[in-house]
């Protein structure tokens, strides 16, 4: 579209370990962590961004999915350059619902809560994958109040807070108006964003822009329908041979792990399924420090300090350690750990010089969703001190 700017890369949505300060304050210079903590009271020890993505699933809407699956990596691999003010870097939640379907309840206004907030990329990417579509009743007001009351928004004023609503029918339809569940929202301090899949005059006249004013959001107008471009690059085919080079640095344990192990394999198939350079971009994914499992892999569980080894029971134990002492199994972890920074290294280094390939070779834009999406996340982050490295 021709009122989009064209920002390459994208999120959904990073990142490591929030500060303890507020992103639009700026950092006291204590030495004491001591005399930080009791200097900032109650400020969590977090900073979030979380992101709630409220997708029509009608009949009409097969090419919103198949953009929002094509694009998850790109909205990830942003958000693992934000920082705050400080410097910290946010930790990112996203949630997804749908709305718009007759498979959906009629008597909760054709709406599912697919995820609640959650930072898993394997099991966002997997309930991403599950939707269908089919036909229904779109209640824009209806699924803006259910995400207000049903997810945990949290009370820090400092996190980034915002919804994005995408379809193509008119905002008003439904017993809920939206004004209402637009000054809810303001209320909660939360950033409704519209994105009206269709003509943007005729988003306007059905009050999709409305719905985005109320609250101080952004709405813009995408061709749902586009074909997401994808450039080839020398890089892809060694990117996705480290990916998979990469997957044999977990260590699963305990029945949740082999569970999540398969799906980690999943979705690598389901991104690959959807074009090669959609896995490239979900192995850059996993190659940064928002990929974390440290609920079901031994390396990132030791390091986050969610267990220790002597807790480990052998029937909860890889084939590959039952047996082993504690001594030998901390090499083993350690040794794997070694290796998994070092092939995310290389992978990141690739990446840089196919970003710099895709930068010099573009010649259209990339998804409308993708760039939808970024420019009201930059433009929204920017008034609390966000930034990009």
């Amino acid at each position: 579209m021709k009122h989009f700017k064209h920002l390459l890369g994208i999120t959904l949505f990073t990142i490591a370990i929030g500060s303890a300060y507020a992103c639009n304050l700026k950092t006291p210079e204590y030495k004491n962590t001591a005399l930080v903590t009791k200097s900032i009271g109650d400020k969590p020890a977090k900073q979030f961004v979380k992101i709630a993505l409220l997708l029509d699933t009608s009949n009409s809407m097969d090419g919103l999915i198949n953009q929002a699956k094509a694009q998850l990596w790109d909205i990830v691999n942003e958000f693992t350059y934000a920082k705050c003010g400080n410097e910290s870097r946010p930790s990112l939640q996203i949630a997804l619902y749908e709305y718009g379907n007759d498979n959906l309840a009629s008597n909760e206004g054709y709406i599912r809560q697919v995820i609640g907030f959650s930072s898993d990329l394997d099991e966002i990417s997997e309930k991403l994958f599950s939707l269908t579509t089919n036909g229904g009743e779109e209640y824009c007001g209806q699924v803006i109040q259910t995400s207000l009351k049903q997810l945990d928004w949290g009370k820090n004023a400092d996190d980034l807070k915002m919804i994005f609503i995408a379809g193509n029918e008119p905002f008003t339809q439904g017993r809920l108006n939206y004004r209402d569940a637009a000054s809810n929202a303001t209320e909660k301090d939360i950033i409704v964003n519209t994105i009206f899949c269709g003509n943007y005059e005729q988003g306007i006249s059905t009050k999709w822009k409305s719905g985005a004013t109320l609250t101080g959001g952004e709405y813009m107008a995408i061709d749902h329908n586009k074909q997401v471009v994808h450039i080839d690059t020398p890089y892809d085919d060694i990117i996705i041979k480290l990916n998979g080079q990469l997957n044999g640095t977990y260590i699963s344990y305990g029945a949740l792990g082999r569970e999540k192990k398969a799906m980690q394999e999943v979705q690598d198939s389901n991104a690959a399924q959807m074009k090669p350079a959609v896995a490239v971009k979900r192995s850059v994914s996993k190659s940064s420090r928002l990929y974390k499992n440290s609920k079901w892999d031994l390396v990132d569980a030791i390091e986050d300090e969610e267990l220790e080894v002597a807790e480990l029971k052998d029937k909860d134990l890889p084939s590959e350690l039952k047996g082993k002492s504690e001594k030998e199994i901390k090499a083993y972890v350690a040794a794997k750990k070694t290796e998994r920074e070092d092939i995310q290294n290389k992978i990141q280094e690739l990446n840089k010089k196919r970003e710099a390939y895709i930068a010099k070779n573009q010649k259209e834009e990339t998804g409308e969703l993708e760039n939808a999406l970024l420019s009201a996340i930059k433009n929204q982050a920017a008034r609390k001190n966000y930034k990009w490295d």
